[in-house]
């Protein structure tokens, strides 16, 4: 048994599983007329047809009314940086899918979603807020597609997000890692004590060092343009914030330029390599003519920290390192968040230990200037 219907200016035909039989017949009219009335109300939509037809590939619901269907659906709609789809997919592959792939949309109700909560044996709070939070954005979506009524991940208690800890290097730390890469025997290897040193005095993240080109430096005027990064291998024009700008160079900066410019100058003029031009300005000592991935930056940077007993943080910590100097230096916080890309907010709430700690001593300077307490 076959019907065929208008909706939304197109023609659609389903096939029923009724016998063709007078009372097979009259079902299927009868569901027919059901339709040609909800279309004229208005009232028609996917989940309806979903609901009516659930065997039809025609209806958008019918693919995506199972939650692992529509959510890829939602992510191969999105227009999204490759790390954060590959962070979608994590996070749905790990938490969701084993419980959720086949359940229906219009089956995951709050209290479903409560006790699932309970039973999943999350490793810490934030994995738990994260996985909680992208499962609501996809269900937010789902109420915009009209597949659901209501977003069934509203009434639970997200946990707060921690803010990952700053632990900065010490500026006399920093200058003895500099110091014990630029010592190393292979010659080829000073390109890190560049990299790093440059990390250290600038503030700018490790991608996008890496993805700092020549020509988006400026020597006379001090300044490096922070266009782009380094994500999954590739170069990507954006940064993490999605917004460029510029960073002022410091001596210590400049320093490291110089010596990563004549260390560029130094592999052309030998034409060794397949590598003949180099337009990054930190360039690896591999055939590569950018750092890829930070496990190429690890395998200089671990044994350092290990060779002179200094405690392990990763070499992001570098940026966190010229924050805190420069807080500790007194420097107006705007300048700083300029630099580095940050809104004043974050800054002040990230940094806010160290703000404080260059100020207070000052504050208790003030104590030797106070009038003599008279004595008894």
């Amino acid at each position: 048994m076959r019907i065929r219907f208008a909706w939304n200016g197109k023609r659609y035909s389903e096939t029923l599983a009724l016998p063709p039989t007078q009372a097979g017949i009259a079902a299927a009219s009868r569901l027919r007329d059901q339709v040609i009335q909800m279309i004229k109300l208005g009232i028609f939509n996917e989940v309806k047809y979903a609901e009516l037809f659930p065997n039809s590939p025609h209806a958008i619901s019918s693919v995506s009314r199972g939650f692992g269907r529509y959510a890829q659906v939602w992510l191969d709609s999105r227009s999204i940086a490759e790390g954060t789809r590959d962070n979608y997919k994590s996070v749905l592959n790990v938490w969701w899918m084993p419980y959720l792939a086949t359940t229906p949309l219009q089956n995951m109700t709050t209290a479903l979603m409560r006790e699932l909560v309970v039973q999943i044996p999350w490793t810490t709070d934030g994995v738990k807020a994260n996985a909680m939070s992208k499962l609501s954005t996809i269900l937010e979506s789902a109420v915009s597609d009209k597949l659901i009524t209501v977003n069934p991940m509203e009434g639970l208690d997200i946990p707060d997000r921690t803010e990952a800890k700053i632990d900065p290097f010490t500026q006399e730390e920093a200058d003895r890692i500099i110091a014990a890469l630029y010592d190393t025997q292979h010659w080829p290897s000073q390109i890190y004590a560049a990299f790093f040193e440059f990390a250290f005095y600038t503030g700018m993240r490790p991608g996008e060092i890496a993805a700092l080109r020549w020509d988006e430096v400026n020597f006379e005027k001090r300044m490096a343009h922070v266009c782009r990064t380094v994500a999954k291998k590739e170069i990507v024009e954006r940064t993490k914030t999605k917004k460029d700008r510029y960073v002022l160079l410091n001596e210590r900066a400049l320093h490291a330029l110089q010596i990563a410019l004549a260390y560029c100058e130094r592999r052309a003029s030998s034409r060794q390599g397949r590598i003949k031009e180099f337009p990054f300005c930190f360039p690896p000592s591999k055939g590569n003519p950018f750092i890829q991935q930070t496990s190429d930056l690890h395998h200089q940077w671990r044994p350092t920290l290990k060779a002179l007993g200094i405690r392990y943080r990763p070499p992001y910590n570098a940026r966190h390192t010229y924050a805190t100097m420069c807080l500790m230096a007194g420097m107006k916080p705007a300048f700083i968040a300029k630099q580095l890309g940050h809104s004043i907010q974050i800054l002040l709430a990230r940094y806010a230990r160290w703000l404080d700690g260059a100020s207070d001593w000052a504050e208790m300077e003030k104590l030797t200037f106070a009038p003599k307490v008279p004595q008894a």
